[in-house]
């Protein structure tokens, strides 16, 4: 933990009450991007009022076609993501736009509440997909966003099973309720891992004609084989969350943690005070030790 200066400018002044890591934070810093930066883009925390909010922490210029349809990461200015091209939420205080401010339904833990933005993710994810109510949805890899996506769909209702590489990542899907028995010619198959591998399982996993929800993100160049050709297998890429208040992504999965109090203990492995980041970001590291979600107590 280092001291910086107290944050400065327009916004409103949040006391962070839970930062959590996201596999994005470790690629920066192995990247050598994170130096010099406040990373943390899962966040939450109170306003000066007491009002408890989760961060959607992406602006965009605010006035251009993609943001009034409330496509802010295709902002025609480019967007700014908080915690990457700005100050992020692993702090104590964090000066934030306005629009950023998404307030808590009753029924969430202040504590909890930085799972809202992979939990937005996912939502994104899915509604890019289309999946809806009567699909059959595969979801490959139990790391936080494939979770995340599972509780989703267990929310709408949808048929899940999860494809995990670990026993703990096994046990948090089956207490979200997603099956565990892997088949073949399934509607939707969300990647969550972003391999060559991972893509190739999709491919084979979807029917003929089916979408792969592309959530994970290709941090290396991936290859597909002539079975995605063959089958007419359509990937739709998803990247972060949008929509217009109060009816945003991020109020979405805001609303989906409330409904669901086994998504936190489900998720949530480790935490930490931030003066422990050195112990928390090599735990994150560790999926096999059982890390899902490690979160920052602040």
């Amino acid at each position: 933990m280092v001291e910086v200066d107290a944050p400065q400018g327009d916004g409103v002044l949040v006391s962070v009450v839970a930062s959590s890591i996201c596999g994005s934070d470790l690629h920066l810093i192995d990247a050598g991007f994170a130096e010099g930066r406040v990373l943390g883009h899962e966040f939450a925390g109170r306003t000066p009022d007491g009002t408890e909010v989760a961060i959607e922490p992406i602006l965009g210029c605010g006035v251009c076609p993609p943001c009034e349809a409330g496509q802010r990461p295709h902002c025609d200015d480019g967007p700014t993501l908080m915690g990457v091209f700005a100050d992020g939420g692993m702090a104590e205080q964090v000066m934030v736009a306005a629009s950023c401010l998404v307030p808590l339904p009753g029924g969430i833990d202040l504590a909890t509440a930085s799972l809202v933005e992979p939990l937005a993710v996912a939502e994104h994810a899915l509604n890019r997909a289309g999946v809806a109510v009567g699909h059959d949805v595969l979801v490959i890899g139990a790391g936080p966003i494939g979770l995340a996506a599972a509780a989703v769909l267990a929310h709408r209702d949808i048929s899940t099973t999860v494809s995990a590489r670990h026993d703990h990542q096994r046990a948090a899907a089956d207490r979200l309720g997603a099956g565990a028995e892997v088949a073949d010619g399934y509607d939707v198959v969300i990647d969550a891992v972003g391999t060559t591998a991972s893509l190739e399982e999709a491919v084979q996993r979807t029917k003929p004609q089916g979408r792969i929800g592309m959530v994970a993100s290709f941090w290396d160049p991936v290859e597909v084989s002539m079975a995605l050709c063959m089958k007419e297998v359509e990937i739709v890429p998803a990247m972060m969350y949008g929509g217009v208040a109060p009816q945003r992504e991020f109020d979405e999965a805001a609303r989906v943690l409330a409904a669901n109090p086994e998504i936190a203990p489900s998720l949530i492995t480790h935490r930490f005070p931030l003066d422990g980041a050195g112990e928390a970001f090599a735990a994150a590291r560790d999926r096999a030790a059982g890390a899902i979600k490690v979160v920052f107590d602040v």
